[in-house]
């Protein structure tokens, strides 16, 4: 199987991003977010292990895709996810693709990422994802409690935002765990730099919303009826219903632009809101 794929090769109706590759070193992630739609179709996802032969599979592989492509890092599994601090296979396969003038992101929601940041300067075409789902680090400890705590991903998105362009995903929404406080998130982002909100709502599937009812027994209900009950059945997934989703996303679309950022919604519908790429790939030099 090839470690650099096509991503969305079923081509979701709901997917407006633009062509590009995923790559991931690891399979499953040790972040253990209650919310992650990847364990569903993941074997054994909280049980992260590097991929087999990683490092000499990508150099062969990397050969054969076009130099003008887009590769992302990655896209259902961290590359800063606790066991990279030792192992270092997102460090060492950063230091194949430097050699490459593919156009590279990162999607993290790890502050590890700083200490690489010597090999990422030296990429010419780079943007970077940082996901903060909340500001509120007891909710964080909750919903993803093996991920740096909010505080930590402000101050790398601050300090990344020096050097290179840094997107950032305010996703899953969760109602009603984070929506109350988007403008005060939304707000924190723009003061350290970011230049993109990308959102979405949580989109729940069996494994994921057991979880999230075990976790927060209060919202049970709450859940059920707005995602069994009165929520749509998109692809394998519940979503919430669309004019109740439609409110939140343009909810965060109208602070965003308030704060004179840009914004896009994923997988959601709303294409329309977009003011860039839902990615954030239009921060690439072209």
């Amino acid at each position: 199987m090839q470690l650099i794929r096509e991503f969305d090769p079923w081509k979701g109706e709901l997917c407006t991003c633009p062509e590009k590759y995923s790559l991931s070193p690891y399979t499953g992630c040790g972040h253990r977010c209650i919310y992650c739609y990847a364990s569903s179709y993941i074997r054994d996802f909280y049980n992260p292990r590097p991929k087999n032969n990683f490092l000499k599979r990508i150099a062969r592989e990397i050969k054969k895709i076009k130099e003008t492509s887009y590769i992302t890092i990655s896209n259902s599994s961290d590359p800063y996810q606790p066991m990279e601090k030792n192992l270092e296979l997102t460090r060492k396969t950063l230091e194949i693709l430097k050699e490459y003038p593919f156009k590279i992101m990162i999607v993290t929601k790890s502050n590890l990422i700083l200490r690489d940041i010597d090999i990422l300067k030296e990429f010419k075409n780079l943007v970077i994802s940082i996901t903060l789902t909340t500001l509120d680090e007891e909710i964080s400890e909750k919903i993803e409690p093996f991920a740096p705590l909010p505080c930590e991903r402000l101050k790398a998105i601050e300090i990344l935002s020096k050097y290179f362009p840094v997107v950032c995903r305010v996703d899953p929404l969760i109602y009603p765990l984070n929506t109350g406080k988007i403008g005060e998130i939304i707000k924190e982002l723009k003061k350290r730099g970011v230049k993109q909100i990308i959102t979405s709502t949580f989109k729940a599937r069996p494994d994921s919303f057991k979880r999230m009812v075990k976790i927060f027994p209060q919202y049970k209900e709450l859940w059920e009826r707005l995602y069994i009950v009165e929520g749509e059945r998109k692809r394998g997934y519940f979503y919430l219903p669309e004019n109740f989703r439609r409110k939140l996303i343009e909810e965060v679309y109208r602070i965003t632009l308030e704060e004179k950022m840009d914004f896009s919604s994923c997988r959601e519908g709303f294409s329309e809101l977009n003011t860039k790429n839902c990615d954030g790939s239009s921060f690439f030099k072209v």
